[in-house]
């Protein structure tokens, strides 16, 4: 009798992968425009634009630039958030053996990269808080680059790769959390904590309205913004408290997670994207000899392959973690490599870490070219990996 697979994928999941697909495409089409806007006579206006500032009422945002790093992907987050809970519970996370295999290699992928970034800016006290940028993997390019390859590339890759790019951003938010936060308000964090047992013990009753926790959401979002820490870190908050007992109340964490799939992966975001690069090539910002482009492409490019790789090898081999029969090692080398499209998380972390002109242009300009660089290896390496019968499918 043929084994049954140890996979399963929700419709949910597959919807999420689609919308993630499709949402990589619109990441390079606005990284593009925001590049040529950047760099043509409508600078100055496309600036101005970005950065226009309102009126500081209530310490909100203030900036258009600001609504979207700290209100905006909030929602980038809750859906993370939601994400990662459910397959703990209910998707690959859930089988302790599956889920090794996608942990370990996200470890890798954050450690080595992050050891390369420390190596060469060492002796740079001003740029170490830099590390944190290259141990990111951006899930909706990771996503859409392994997508054009469609069905010829086996579930269990693409099981891997979202697992292990959700697993990095949830170790990306605890690092934000820890090392990006700025004057910390000890009254806002206890409100924050307050919101946080209230929804948790509402969870207790079946009949709480979605409303409720929206509103005890945005109130969330409100308290950890004042608390110092990155407002962001308040939508996976938020989606980790959703109730998830009976069906009723799963349904709420459904409801919210289908509701935002679509305006995150087609306007949060391309918007993200598009203020987030709108960089000026000079000789400053192309300066890859400089230890942050150094340490950004080297972590990207070689920390996170390695990284990735070389912990999901050597846990396969010692028995802690099983790699599917479906994937070949050149495929599994081929995702190691995808893994390293920083992007959407990396850029919203050097955004934290420099307060220079300079620097954020050298960071953001040596993502980008890392992480095009990752998604064209990894690419043709997963293509090659196709066994020609399959390949010669359309």
């Amino acid at each position: 009798m043929e084994k049954k697979t140890s996979f399963k994928v929700s419709e949910i999941f597959n919807y999420f992968f689609q919308n993630q697909q499709s949402s990589g495409a619109l990441l390079i089409l606005f990284t593009l425009i925001s590049l040529i806007l950047a760099n043509s006579a409508y600078n100055s206006n496309y600036q101005s634009l970005i950065h226009y500032t309102t009126q500081n009422t209530y310490h909100l945002p203030v900036s258009i630039f600001d609504w979207i790093n700290e209100g905006f992907m909030t929602l980038f987050f809750v859906l993370i958030g939601i994400e990662i809970k459910r397959e703990i519970y209910d998707g690959e996370l859930k089988n302790r053996k599956n889920a090794m295999l996608p942990l370990l290699g996200a470890i890798g992928g954050m450690i080595v990269p992050t050891v390369i970034y420390i190596t060469f800016n060492l002796n740079s006290p001003s740029t170490i808080s830099g590390a944190g940028i290259p141990m990111a993997t951006d899930i909706a390019f990771a996503i859409a680059v392994l997508g054009l390859l469609g069905n010829r590339i086996p579930l269990a890759l693409k099981i891997f790769l979202t697992a292990l790019a959700i697993i990095d951003d949830l170790g990306a938010i605890i690092i934000i959390a820890i090392f990006y936060g700025h004057g910390l308000q000890l009254n806002w964090l206890l409100m924050s904590f307050g919101i946080c047992l209230v929804m948790f013990f509402l969870n207790k009753n079946e009949k709480t309205s979605i409303w409720i926790y929206i509103l005890l959401g945005l109130s969330l979002w409100y308290c950890v913004l004042q608390t110092g820490i990155h407002a962001s870190i308040s939508g996976v908050l938020f989606a980790f408290l959703l109730p998830r007992g009976n069906p009723n109340q799963l349904k709420i964490s459904q409801q919210i997670e289908l509701v935002l799939n679509k305006p995150v992966a087609f306007l949060i975001l391309p918007l993200f994207a598009a203020t987030n690069t709108a960089l000026s090539l000079n000789s400053n910002s192309l300066h890859f000899n400089n230890p942050i482009s150094l340490g950004i492409i080297g972590g990207l490019l070689i920390g996170k392959p390695l990284g990735i790789f070389g912990f999901s090898y050597l846990g396969s081999k010692l028995n802690l973690a099983s790699i599917s029969s479906t994937i070949s090692t050149k495929q599994l080398l081929g995702a190691s490599i995808l893994g390293g499209i920083g992007f959407t998380m990396s850029i919203f972390i050097t955004n934290l870490a420099f307060t220079a002109n300079d620097d954020l242009s050298i960071g953001k300009v040596s993502i980008l070219v890392a992480s095009s660089i990752a998604a064209i290896l990894g690419y043709f390496i997963c293509k090659k990996s196709i066994p020609k019968a399959d390949s010669n499918k359309q």
